[in-house]
């Protein structure tokens, strides 16, 4: 990623202090199985690490931690039975989700051998769940539970757990990146017209306007011939251009994609929305005919860029970028009644990651709907699974996610440069459509290969917003 960000996860284990000086023996197996458990965590995350609790004080120092070091998500292990007094002052003052994780150390009893300290400390699948899942609904908290085993590894939780670490980095990436808007939504779009001071209170993201006249010169100061050259060859690699591509022919667009990759650092930029209305001449009608292939190079590199000013569709283009290595603009494009499948995609910048072959760059005299002229790019997305995702809004302004799960099949693409996908749903087309478009989404939607829905109700879950899901 051009801009990295890492999520902040709390972790700590609760057990019972009044067990310790009963069974003396239970305060260095609790203390190797929380030491276990935090290997469990990946690497790709900050573990703040809130200690092994048995005492209200100690729960209250955890919670210290976590609200200092402003986590994305806690990770509660429950070694044994505990009473919730060890869990709540940790996550009181937190407005983020609370994971517990109940995993037994043992499969199953050796019953004729099981004593009271081998059972409370190994062999206790814990009763404790309920009470504080109870309590986290009666304190207005989100949570989720993995059960599971230690004993000869459980892929399941650890999955659970990776997943949900997927999750808290979209949270951490919106807080800690920004969104750029250069320009403005595409004239009498007003599905996609947001109010960015409500974007930043309910989602986090920051968004920092850019004129198109800086834009403009923006690769002005751009001098370094041999950061040209490698970004040119980088092109290449990436895109085969029709007509033939060479260094030459692309050098205007490397030396615009050189001057986006330092301003996308410099303003700290996970996002970008953008759309030009004017005249395109000059030097203005020069950038706007390369935009669609420079930003396709910054979403390779994991800031999404959206078309059509569209910051709602660039959000959702980051979170499956985030959790699934994969974000494309979409939407709508057609139905094939005789197959019964949808054709989904869009024309714009895309994501080199989600096509199976190389994407194709070709120039045409006119944009659709748009002024001026200049490079297209098509991408060639898998036959599989797909996931795709909307962000909208209600009438009072709070977000709300809308997903669905299809598979993408081999066939007939439209071939005038735009990305298009031919996706079944289980509902089939006429379906889908129906239930999609009473969802309310707006009409661009992102997509990522594979199944996703399950990772993004955990980030819904993170931020605390409704997730429609229209079809799995």
């Amino acid at each position: 990623m051009l801009v990295e960000t890492k999520a902040r996860v709390g972790v700590f284990s609760i057990a019972l202090q009044a067990y310790l000086p009963q069974f003396p023996q239970l305060v260095p197996e609790f203390e190797a199985q929380y030491e276990a458990f935090k290997k469990t965590i990946p690497d790709t995350v900050e573990l703040i690490d809130g200690g092994m609790v048995t005492t209200k004080e100690q729960s209250q120092a955890a919670g210290d931690r976590f609200r200092a070091a402003d986590v994305d998500l806690v990770i509660m292990q429950l070694l044994t039975y505990a009473t919730s007094y060890n869990m709540l002052p940790a996550v009181r003052d937190l407005n983020v989700p609370v994971v517990l994780v109940n995993v037994q150390k043992l499969k199953a009893p050796d019953y004729a051998n099981t004593d009271t300290p081998k059972w409370l400390g190994e062999l206790y699948a814990c009763g404790a769940v309920g009470e504080m899942v109870a309590d986290l609904e009666r304190a207005g908290k989100r949570h989720a539970v993995i059960t599971g085993v230690v004993e000869g590894g459980d892929p399941e939780v650890q999955k659970e757990i990776e997943d949900w670490c997927r999750a808290a980095q979209v949270r951490r990436r919106f807080r800690d990146t920004n969104l750029a808007q250069i320009g403005r939504p595409y004239p009498g779009m007003m599905d996609l017209y947001i109010d960015e001071t409500n974007l930043y209170h309910r989602m986090f993201v920051y968004t920092k306007q850019f004129d198109w006249e800086k834009m403009w010169a923006i690769a002005d100061d751009i001098t370094d011939e041999d950061a040209i050259r490698a970004k040119a060859e980088d092109i290449l690699d990436t895109f085969d251009i029709e007509g033939g591509g060479t260094i030459e022919k692309v050098w205007d667009m490397a030396k615009y994609v050189v001057a986006f990759e330092k301003w996308v650092k410099d303003e700290q930029l996970g996002l970008v929305a953008s759309h030009y209305d004017g005249f395109s001449q000059g030097i203005a009608g020069k950038l706007d005919s390369m935009l669609i292939p420079a930003f396709s190079m910054l979403i390779k590199q994991g800031t999404a860029c959206a078309v059509e000013g569209d910051i709602k569709v660039a959000m959702a283009m980051s979170i499956l970028k985030t959790i699934a290595g994969t974000g494309q603009l979409s939407e709508m494009y057609s139905i094939d009644f005789n197959e019964d499948i949808c054709i989904i995609g869009h024309s714009g910048s895309g994501d080199a990651d989600i096509s199976e072959k190389k994407p194709t760059m070709k120039i045409v005299p006119v944009f659709h709907g748009k002024t001026g002229g200049g490079y297209l790019t098509q991408f060639y997305p898998p036959a599989g699974p797909v996931t795709y995702l909307a962000i909208t809004q209600d009438r009072d302004g709070h977000f709300k996610f809308v997903t669905a799960e299809g598979v993408n099949e081999e066939g007939p693409i439209f071939t005038f440069g735009d990305t298009n996908m031919r996706t079944r749903f289980t509902c089939g087309a006429r379906e889908f459509v129906n239930r999609w478009s009473e969802a309310g989404p707006t009409h661009h939607m992102a997509a990522a290969t594979g199944r996703h829905i399950d990772t993004i109700l955990k980030v819904a879950k993170i931020f605390d917003i409704p997730c429609e899901v229209i079809t799995r």
